[in-house]
């Protein structure tokens, strides 16, 4: 059920920081749905991390997770103090090269649908924090296409899911 709850809130911030790159929503405005995706992506991590029934995938999935906390929180922050986000955009690529081997590991071991869905996912949102690198860090100008990918990714691997395993559904 927190995988839901946290893929909610991810749905939420990554479909509003597409909308607030294509200028429909103010710096200062955006601050708020960050903060809100920062804090519950995080406090899923330390139940995962820390929970009764922690174990080396639940750990992995937590500091994996975290990457989008420490996301959520860092763009909250460059809309605050106004800074030019290259910072952000070098962690990005870090987190990028991250989701590589996330990705291959699970496509390669999927068993499930589920399995397939979720190593999907972190195909999709490697090349998203690509973009952000590319945008942010070496000031490409690709500011159209990396809203719609984080509107549409936000569609796609979040807010979807997010809302259909809330649903008991998924």
């Amino acid at each position: 059920m927190l995988l839901g709850f946290a893929l909610l809130y991810v749905g939420a911030v990554l479909f509003l920081n597409g909308l607030w790159l294509l200028g429909k929503i103010e710096d200062r405005e955006i601050v708020v749905i960050n903060v809100v995706s920062g804090v519950v992506t995080f406090c899923a991590s330390l139940a995962w991390a820390f929970g009764p029934n922690a174990d080396a995938a639940s750990i992995k999935g937590a500091a994996l997770t975290i990457l989008f906390s420490t996301t959520y929180f860092w763009v909250a922050y460059n809309r605050v103090v106004k800074v030019d986000g290259r910072g952000l955009g070098w962690f990005s690529l870090f987190v990028a090269i991250t989701t590589v081997p996330v990705a291959v590991q699970g496509l390669s071991t999927a068993q499930t649908s589920t399995d397939f869905w979720l190593a999907s996912n972190w195909v999709i949102w490697g090349v998203l924090w690509f973009l952000y690198f590319l945008l942010l860090a070496l000031q490409r100008p690709i500011l159209r296409l990396t809203a719609v990918v984080t509107l549409l990714a936000g569609i796609v691997t979040g807010w979807l899911p997010g809302f259909l395993l809330l649903d008991g559904k998924l």
